[in-house]
């Protein structure tokens, strides 16, 4: 996996992502797009009994872009899943050694030189985006092809898509194009067609806000989403903290108490 070197200027407008699964096809062009220019490893293929050509299977550490197959009696519906990029983001709020930043595109990247394994980050995240990597321990996620943003290219991903289900651009760019896609849809009589995680009222946003939000016609649980979608807070993460320190602070004083028992049997 390729170092990202992050660098810190002066803050542009906020970038992200808006998903329309009434147009995905399912083609899995932006997870191979996405594997390619972030040199991330192929998943290993499985077909069996119970299992569908949704071979990646899920996010992870070296699956940053998924396209989840979903099916019941309406029939088949696609949607390409990425890190959220949450205004409230979780991970970042857990991360011990500041691995996690925000971006001046407003993005929220890992930097795998300052991460260090502990895995925090990994149940903050309301999503199940983050990982880490089975090889080296460090955390992975989606960067929003921060290196592409600083040359002005789009990400991999939506440049790849050729039905534009996948569409980058200033977030509230993206967000008032959405929601005219919706008025649109419901004037064709798809009434079932609604946003997540954009255009909710104040203080009723999934995570703050997101920043790759998605055009949906069913509940978000039959595409791997949460209903609600509440941030871990900065104290779950202390509070662990605080449980290893103490753990450490006591395997020392048995350290030290050992080691005043056996002087005292010297005397």
């Amino acid at each position: 996996m390729a170092e990202i070197a992050v660098h810190r200027r002066e803050p542009t407008q906020r970038m992200g992502f808006f998903t329309d699964t009434t147009t995905c096809i399912g083609c899995k062009a932006c997870e191979v797009a996405c594997k390619q220019w972030n040199d991330l490893p192929a998943d290993e293929l499985r077909i069996g009994q119970g299992r569908s050509y949704d071979y990646t299977g899920a996010l992870s550490a070296s699956t940053w872009r998924h396209v989840r197959f979903a099916e019941d009696d309406a029939g088949w519906s696609f949607m390409s899943d990425v890190c959220k990029h949450c205004t409230h983001a979780g991970c970042l709020d857990a991360c011990p050694t500041g691995a996690l930043v925000r971006t001046e595109f407003g993005t929220v990247v890992v930097q795998p030189d300052v991460c260090n394994g502990c895995g925090y980050c990994v149940p903050s995240c309301p999503f199940g985006v983050i990982n880490r990597d089975p090889y080296d321990g460090r955390a992975a996620k989606c960067t929003l092809c921060y290196d592409r943003l600083e040359d002005g290219l789009e990400p991999a991903c939506a440049k790849a898509c050729p039905t534009d289900s996948i569409q980058f651009g200033p977030l509230d760019d993206l967000v008032e194009r959405a929601q005219g896609r919706v008025a649109q849809l419901h004037e064709r009589g798809r009434e079932d067609a609604y946003l997540y995680g954009a255009g909710d009222d104040p203080g009723e946003e999934l995570a703050g806000g997101l920043g790759a939000f998605f055009l949906l016609t069913r509940p978000p649980e039959r595409y791997g989403l949460p209903a609600q979608a509440e941030s871990p807070i900065q104290q779950n993460m202390l509070t662990a903290t605080a449980v290893g320190l103490t753990a450490g602070f006591a395997a020392a004083a048995v350290t030290v108490a050992s080691v005043l028992a056996s002087h005292r049997r010297r005397r």
